[in-house]
């Protein structure tokens, strides 16, 4: 049968309606495999938190100030080969010879190591050459920079190693060994970056401090932390007033700077309280107020000149306070007087209590010292005290400082102890002293008071609430006036060792 064009035309239409219907088909499958097999990644964790600041900016400002110093110590001339005269017939030897090979390891040739807190070797010569690292920075643009005392002392040579590599010899402009500052100069011709003293008055504890130094000879290192406490006594001098930082400070950190947020010097890193010798996040900083005064003096006479009154101090206990009726214990009980002094000449005596100095309140013995020390030779100054029970002000002029502060001298001859009478209920036995000037402690019992307060025979009483004593009846008349006073103790001047110092006595005992 003959197919019609018409005929042929609808099959044909409907063959390609069947074939797209097949493609649409096969397009919606295949769409569906793709989306049921494409992973659906979730969104990355953020975290919009507020963020600690960066100490980048200050770093990068203040490190090209800061720099790694270098002492080569002075060495006394020893043997050639740094031992006994025995050794040198060594050298004599054969350089394969067993004796020789054995002795040049025994003497450490070549050798590395730490002595004495240096970084020492041995030069081909086999002569020590010590070499102290620390850190110091520039305080002016020609080159002024300032270290530790403790970095530069016994230095024969200086070098200064800047943040860029440069190592550039430095000169010793003075040292101040009270307050372990020292202030060396590079001598360059160039123009440094230099950092100023912030005004460490306002810095409190919490404040952020960045610590920027040369730790182990490793070079520009930053650490950071914050100031912990203020005030702080370490013993270390007459002056100890220290920042105390947890920043990690280590050894060769030793004069590098402790900054603040703006760049400035709020305090020099000095110690470490440390059991194993490392980093335990107690360190302590000069105060920037204490170098930038030192400093100037070591930059101008090479030497600092201080006040001096010319007594020997000790602090002011609760029970010294209530036994002379102060309200308060502060101030600085005077223990002695130097016969060549300014206060023995304005009529200072040994048991007055000073609490003012220019009407500046004086809170312990070491501001004191401080007080004094911050004024220049010279200066009149007024000096208020508490003595019998009432405050009166003597006007002095300032000496200078002795290199070796001097101390009163005492005598204490024994005597016969026949001549002794006893102060039983104090525990102590006391003679009366040749030349009449105070008792002789000749025996003390060790259960007693007066033991527990560290009096020893030998000891003199020289004075019981500043009134002089030359029998043991004084005493007992003084404690007897204090009872009535309604105090519970006396205080008793004792001298030991050409040295003078005041003890508390219970009235209660007496």
């Amino acid at each position: 049968m003959t197919n019609s064009p018409n005929t042929v035309s609808k099959s044909r239409s409907r063959f390609l309606a069947a074939a797209a219907s097949v493609a649409i088909a096969g397009a919606i499958g295949l769409t569906a495999v793709t989306t049921e097999t494409t992973p659906v990644l979730a969104d990355a964790v953020r975290v919009d938190a507020p963020q600690v600041p960066s100490f980048a900016d200050v770093v990068e400002r203040v490190t090209p100030a800061v720099v790694s110093v270098r002492v080569k110590a002075k060495v006394d001339q020893m043997s050639d080969d740094g031992f006994s005269p025995f050794s040198q017939g060594f050298d004599n030897l054969p350089d394969d010879h067993p004796m020789k090979r054995f002795f040049r390891q025994f003497r450490g040739e070549g050798e590395r190591g730490w002595q004495d807190g240096r970084r020492w070797h041995r030069d081909h010569n086999r002569k020590p050459r010590p070499v102290a690292q620390g850190s110091g920075f520039f305080i002016s643009e020609d080159g002024y920079l300032v270290t530790n005392n403790h970095v530069v002392e016994d230095g024969s040579a200086f070098t200064v190693v800047t943040n860029d590599g440069k190592e550039l010899d430095a000169k010793l402009i003075g040292t101040d060994p009270r307050t372990d500052l020292a202030v060396l100069k590079v001598e360059d011709g160039g123009k440094f970056t230099y950092v100023d003293f912030a005004d460490d008055s306002a810095i409190r504890v919490g404040d952020w401090v960045v610590a920027v130094g040369n730790p182990f000879g490793l070079g520009g290192t930053v650490t950071a932390g914050i100031v912990s406490a203020r005030g702080r006594d370490i013993g270390a001098g007459p002056y100890d007033d220290f920042i105390q930082i947890d920043a990690a400070v280590n050894r060769g950190n030793s004069g590098g700077p402790a900054f603040n947020l703006s760049g400035q010097v709020v305090g020099i890193n000095t110690a470490i309280f440390s059991p194993s010798g490392g980093n335990v996040g107690i360190a302590f900083a000069i105060p920037a107020s204490t170098a930038k005064q030192v400093v100037q003096d070591l930059i101008k006479d090479g030497n600092v000149k201080r006040g001096w009154l010319g007594v020997q101090i000790q602090p002011v206990t609760s029970e010294i306070a209530e036994s002379l009726g102060l309200k308060d214990a502060k101030g600085a009980l005077v223990a002695g007087v130097q016969d060549d002094g300014p206060a023995k000449k304005a009529g200072v005596v040994a048991g007055d209590i000073i609490t003012q100095v220019d009407g500046k309140d004086v809170s312990s013995s070491r501001e004191l010292a401080r007080i004094i020390a911050a004024n220049p030779p010279g200066k009149a100054v007024d000096v208020t005290l508490w003595r019998n029970g009432k405050s009166e002000t003597l006007k002095l002029d300032l000496g200078v400082l002795p290199s070796s502060e001097k101390q009163a001298s005492t005598e204490a001859p024994a005597t016969p102890e026949d001549q002794a009478d006893a102060l039983a209920d104090l525990g102590l036995t006391v003679t009366g002293a040749d030349d009449g000037k105070g008792l002789v402690v000749t025996a003390v019992d060790p259960n007693s008071d007066a033991a527990d307060r560290g009096i020893q025979a030998g000891d003199v009483i020289t004075s019981v609430n500043s009134a002089e004593v030359k029998s043991a009846g004084d005493i007992t008349q003084a404690m007897a006036d204090a009872a009535k006073a309604g105090r519970k103790a006396v205080l008793v001047q004792v001298t030991r060792d050409d040295a003078s110092r005041f003890v508390t006595l219970p009235v209660s005992n007496g």
